[in-house]
């Protein structure tokens, strides 16, 4: 059985967007910093974002795509078949996800934490897929479901929000910041590789990206941060070191 995952890496972490852009405005600074510390880290875009308007098709979408997860650092990116502006929480989106989790078996995941008013409701399916997908990747007697992958348990679960979004998500989960400062220039310059999103005439989102950062991290104690909810409480055995990291 271990044969079925001999052409995928084990990876660290991997995050989860709705469409190319979504990992990257939300928590790519914090992918930057930790491909930098040696970890394996991976993006899943659930749809190609196709289509867009300035888009001349899926192939520069996903041009796009691999640029900013080189800039990142990534290990591994990809891009599932599902629909772009119909994207549902349907069993079978929740599957292909879960297959992906079963090959590249991460230790945490990433994903969407609330809805998103006035964007787009695929960020919202985004997030009931992947809660659903990080439970059935280890779900025993289900073998043919995913064609033959080993079950996988993934240890943590994190909600990212989106930069541009209020800053805090569901106030019943654990917050916690992480720090940017020294990968927010690689951040902007992922975003910055969506053209088709982003032309000259939308500069000011870069400013915003840039604030957000800015004003998460201040309020922790770093030049620049993003932050993260927490499906379960965090643990703590050492307190000095949570306090001060450095």
């Amino acid at each position: 059985m271990t044969d079925l995952l001999d052409d995928y890496p084990r990876l660290d972490v991997i995050a989860v967007g709705a469409h190319p852009d979504d990992v990257e405005i939300a928590c790519g600074g914090t992918l930057a910093r930790l491909a930098e510390q040696g970890y394996q880290v991976g993006i899943i875009d659930l749809t190609d974002g196709e289509p867009t308007p300035l888009s001349a098709g899926p192939e520069e979408r996903l041009a796009e795509a691999q640029e900013a997860g080189r800039i990142l650092g990534v290990t591994v990116r990809v891009t599932l078949d599902l629909a772009n502006r119909r994207l549902f929480d349907t069993f079978e989106n929740r599957v292909a996800l879960a297959k992906e989790f079963r090959k590249y078996r991460p230790r945490v995941v990433i994903g969407f934490g609330d809805k998103t008013p006035m964007a787009s409701p695929d960020h919202w399916q985004a997030m009931q897929i992947t809660d659903a997908a990080v439970f059935y990747a280890r779900l025993t007697k289900w073998d043919e479901t995913f064609d033959f992958l080993p079950v996988h348990t993934i240890s943590s679960q994190l909600y990212f929000r989106l930069a541009l979004e209020p800053v805090l998500m569901n106030p019943g989960l654990t917050h916690f910041t992480t720090d940017i400062s020294s990968t927010l220039e690689k951040k902007i310059a992922a975003v910055r590789c969506y053209k088709t999103q982003f032309p000259p005439s939308k500069d000011y989102v870069f400013d915003r990206i840039r604030g957000a950062a800015v004003a998460a991290g201040l309020a922790a104690g770093f030049a620049a941060g993003e932050m993260f909810a927490s499906v379960r409480p965090l643990g703590a055995p050492d307190l000095i070191k949570l306090l001060f990291p450095s």
